[in-house]
């Protein structure tokens, strides 16, 4: 089984923690983009990434001095976001780490594709920017994105915003099984995700599946943290709906 999530926009560089496995396996094809923006003028990067100065001057300098080989931070811990701090990836075990190891993917506008130990740097590219020089980023990475994530490997749980996921779903076969995670609530009848208790389920989805080792659909229904449960009446062959009971994820925040 394949996990698939997306990166975050937010990154750091942590040299200390744990060291780099490998380089990313698009390494050239980064390079290409890498190229690309440093051809952007610092408007046109700000115009690109739709946010406020301090952020684009930031970003702007990242490229102008990035080195794509040394001091480099491994993907997993080098994303920020929220579904990473839910995951807490940092304080795996063994037997957790070789999980993630196997199994998780991370899919970036900029790398392509990324194991979770991979050595990254810090970057801001999303992959609906209007970027590189074919045209936007879903037709520069093309089918390689999909073909990464499924080397060898046909059952693909999909834990990633819809941005990312189409990058697999476009090019996805009959040979292959495609699940997808959805973390909502009922409001009115009415199954509505939100985006901030996605995002923290799709972390706690990741160190679920990691301590308790699951290789099985079925087993992915067994999830039962930050308050949701598998809903079988909503849920689908190819779409595993969970619940959330809002007092229960309320209470847990308030104690932390």
């Amino acid at each position: 089984m394949r996990i698939i999530i997306s990166p975050a926009k937010k990154m750091n560089t942590d040299t200390d923690t744990l060291a780099p496995e490998g380089l990313p396996v698009f390494l050239d094809k980064t390079k290409e983009l890498l190229e690309w923006m440093r051809r952007l003028t610092p408007g046109e990067a700000q115009s690109l990434w739709k946010c406020n100065d301090r952020i684009a001057e930031q970003n702007y300098r990242r490229f102008q001095e990035m080195n794509l080989t040394r001091g480099l931070t491994p993907a997993v811990i080098s994303y920020e976001g929220i579904q990473y701090q839910y995951m807490a990836p940092a304080v795996f075990g063994g037997a957790e780490t070789d999980y993630i190891r196997g199994h998780l993917r991370i899919l970036s506008g900029f790398y392509g594709v990324l194991k979770p130990f991979d050595g990254v740097a810090p970057y801001r590219l999303e992959m609906q920017a209007k970027a590189s020089d074919e045209g936007d980023l879903y037709r520069f990475w093309g089918d390689l994105i999909y073909r990464e994530v499924t080397d060898g490997d046909h059952l693909i749980l999909n834990l990633a915003s819809k941005e990312y996921s189409r990058c697999v779903e476009k090019y996805l076969q009959p040979e292959d099984t495609y699940l997808t995670c959805v973390f909502a609530d009922l409001v009115d009848g009415k199954v509505k995700q939100k985006g901030t208790f996605a995002k923290m389920a799709r972390g706690e989805m990741v160190r679920f599946l990691a301590e308790n080792q699951v290789e099985e659909p079925e087993e992915i229904r067994g999830f039962d943290r930050l308050g949701y449960r598998f809903e079988e009446r909503l849920s689908t062959e190819k779409e595993y709906v969970f619940i959330r009971n809002a007092s229960e994820t309320e209470n847990r925040n308030s104690l932390q």
